[in-house]
């Protein structure tokens, strides 16, 4: 397959694989009704930019050999109906990635939260012991060019996530790309546009589990989560389950220090989610013939993928930080954390309802108490976000009170999220540390502009 056509380039995994395939020597085309950066810059560069947006059928020629079809594409989309009419080829994300991998070594982390920072490990891990290796991942990862790499190696490393793959296939990413090694990391209900109750959310993880991974493959999974443990329970049987656990530790200064059987081992990243997403990685690497001690030597550098924890600025008695969290389990996580991390400072907290989930009221109340360890929480939201995702409008009333947090402070216009960060800084009486958790942009805020008063 020489000739690649993709519909929803612009999309931020999709758009990655386009530029794999290119570097690979594939002729690469595409299309989507919007595309902005950093894919738009990114293309741009390769020269595989499309001219102009929208749609164009004469696009889709009996020369391509393969559609890769985006997720952001509806069934009705003029490009795929044409590939259809002249039987084209047409693969999701997901099966062509089965497709390029079906004779590698496949290992894929999955679950509700930890997949990128599991999988970025990983990845640092093996890149740390010279091993040649694919890779797919959601998030840029120091001292890697791209989220995608295709090559001749003979193992690939895959995120996994749940969200369907595509109009014409919409079930889980992860039902496609059949592991030999795969980790479960969490369980906590998300994505309630396509997964309406907690109970059809939670089959696809047993799914997953029962019937999309190979006979005898290996499963790494959270030792300490409840419902994942119910889930390897009732499905698991098959597989060769392992858990893992939280490892000893203790903080020095603010730096996590991992107590393992080679001694003490100080670590970049912090909080007991970060430390456990670093047990399932070092759970990986052991099997794939990496020693304990190689791995622990390797994961002391590992400074994170970008946004998750991602220390943003330091000085004397301030300290920013961001994070990608969205989910209700991921606020209180990184929260958690960072509290745990920083227990003298005064915690100022913001989180931007972005997702889809978030900005539903019907799912608000899992919010509930998920922002207590902060001294200061604020949370935004745009109503322009949620005229784009069609829901209905939400109150700032009705918000606060889902949180249950009587002093919390909810904004909805970007203006006055500016003034109660502001406030929150100048209350503050001591050395502060901001975090800033969203999965969009907080309505465009210039953090460091904002920070640097």
């Amino acid at each position: 397959m020489n000739n690649i056509h993709f519909i929803a380039i612009g999309g931020a995994i999709m758009h990655q694989l386009a530029l794999a395939l290119q570097r690979q020597g594939y002729k690469v085309t595409g299309s989507d009704d919007e595309i902005n950066d950093p894919a738009k810059s990114n293309l741009a560069a390769a020269g595989i930019l499309p001219p102009a947006h929208g749609w164009y059928p004469e696009k889709i020629t009996k020369n391509l050999d393969a559609i890769v079809l985006g997720m952001h594409a509806k069934a009705d989309n003029p490009e795929l109906l044409r590939a259809k009419e002249l039987g084209i080829a047409i693969y999701s994300f997901p099966q062509y990635m089965y497709e390029v991998s079906k004779n590698k070594q496949r290992v894929v982390v999955a679950g509700s939260h930890g997949k990128t920072t599991i999988t970025s490990m990983i990845m640092h891990i093996l890149k740390a012991k010279g091993i040649d290796f694919d890779y797919m991942v959601g998030a840029k990862v120091a001292g890697f060019d791209s989220s995608v790499r295709l090559s001749d190696a003979p193992l690939i490393v895959l995120e996994g996530d749940e969200y369907p793959a595509s109009p014409e296939e919409p079930k889980p990413k992860i039902f496609f790309y059949r592991p030999h090694i795969s980790v479960l990391s969490g369980i906590a209900w998300d994505h309630i546009n396509v997964f309406p109750t907690y109970d059809i959310y939670l089959q696809q993880f047993e799914t997953y589990l029962r019937d999309k991974m190979e006979p005898g493959a290996t499963l790494y999974y959270n030792g300490e989560d409840g419902e994942v443990k119910k889930v390897v329970a009732s499905s698991a049987g098959q597989l060769h389950a392992v858990p893992y656990q939280m490892p000893a530790f203790h903080y020095e200064d603010g730096e996590a220090v991992l107590d393992t059987e080679e001694g003490p081992v100080p670590v970049s990243v912090f909080g007991r989610h970060n430390l456990l997403n670093m047990q399932a990685a070092v759970a990986v690497c052991t099997q794939l013939g990496i020693s304990k001690s190689d791995c622990y030597k390797a994961i002391a550098t590992f400074a994170g993928a970008a946004k998750r924890l991602e220390k943003l600025t330091e000085r004397e008695g301030f300290v920013a930080y961001r994070d990608f969290a969205h989910a209700p389990s991921k606020l209180k996580a990184t929260l958690d954390a960072v509290r745990e991390a920083y227990p003298d400072r005064a915690l100022i907290a913001c989180f931007e309802l972005h997702t889809y989930s978030s900005l539903n009221e019907t799912f608000l109340e899992e919010y509930a108490g998920s922002m207590d360890a902060a001294d200061k929480a604020i949370v935004h939201f745009s109503h322009h976000a949620i005229a784009l995702k069609g829901l209905p409008e939400l109150e700032t009333a009705a918000v606060k009170k889902y949180f249950m947090r009587d002093d919390l402070v909810v904004t909805d216009e970007k203006g006055k999220l500016e003034t109660e960060v502001s406030k929150a800084l100048a209350a503050a009486g001591k050395p502060v540390c901001l975090l800033l958790m969203s999965s969009g942009t907080f309505d465009g805020i210039d953090w460091n502009s904002l920070v640097s008063q």
